[in-house]
C-alpha cells in the first residue's frame, strides 16, 4: 500500500515540498516524513478528498513545521528548476528553458502564501476546491490569494523585462 502511494505520488509530494522550501535535501526529508505520516494515519483518511489532495495537505503541514524549525531558518539553498525538454533545436530548447526558469525564479520570490496557491494551481492543476482542501481554507480565500499571486507575478515579470530592456 505505502509502496504504491510512493510510486504514484512520490514525485508530486517531493515537487510540492521543493516549491515550498526551495531546498532539495529538505524536500527529500519532508517527502519521507509525509509518507511516514500517511502510513501512520491511513486509517484516518475518510475519502472526502482524493488521495493526492490528502498527501499534498500533509506535505504542506510537514513543510510548515520544517520552516518553523530552527534548522530551516539556518539553511536556505535555492537551486534551478530544470524542466528537461527534449526533441527541439538547441536554441529553441535554451530559450524555452530560460523563459520557464525565469517564471519559476519569480514564483519563488512570491510570499509562501501566494507561492503555494500558484504551484497547486499551475503545476498540479488542482481545482479551487481541491486547493482549498489542501490548504484548509475557504474557496474565496484561495481565489483571493490566487488573484493576488497572479497580479504580483505579472508585476515581477514585467519589472524583469523592463530591466533587461534598459
Amino acid at each position: 500500500m505505502l509502496d504504491d502511494l510512493m510510486k504514484k505520488f512520490g514525485q508530486d509530494v517531493w515537487n510540492f515540498a521543493y516549491s515550498l522550501t526551495q531546498n532539495r535535501t529538505l524536500s527529500d526529508d519532508i517527502s519521507q516524513d509525509v509518507f511516514l505520516q500517511a502510513f501512520k494515519h491511513i486509517d484516518s483518511f475518510r475519502g472526502e478528498s482524493t488521495v493526492k489532495t490528502w498527501l499534498l495537505r500533509i506535505t504542506r503541514n510537514v513543510s510548515i513545521n520544517y520552516r518553523r524549525s530552527a534548522f530551516f531558518r539556518r539553511v536556505w539553498l535555492v537551486n534551478e528548476i530544470d524542466p528537461g525538454r527534449w526533441g527541439q533545436s538547441a536554441e529553441q530548447d535554451f530559450m524555452e528553458t530560460e523563459a520557464s526558469n525565469e517564471v519559476w525564479r519569480q514564483v519563488f520570490r512570491l510570499r509562501t502564501k501566494q507561492r503555494e496557491v500558484i504551484v497547486l494551481h499551475a503545476k498540479y492543476e488542482l481545482s479551487l476546491q481541491e486547493i482549498a482542501d489542501v490548504l484548509q481554507m475557504p474557496v474565496g480565500t484561495v481565489k483571493s490569494r490566487l488573484f493576488g499571486a497572479r497580479k504580483k507575478l505579472s508585476k515581477l515579470l514585467e519589472e524583469r523585462i523592463a530591466y533587461e530592456i534598459i
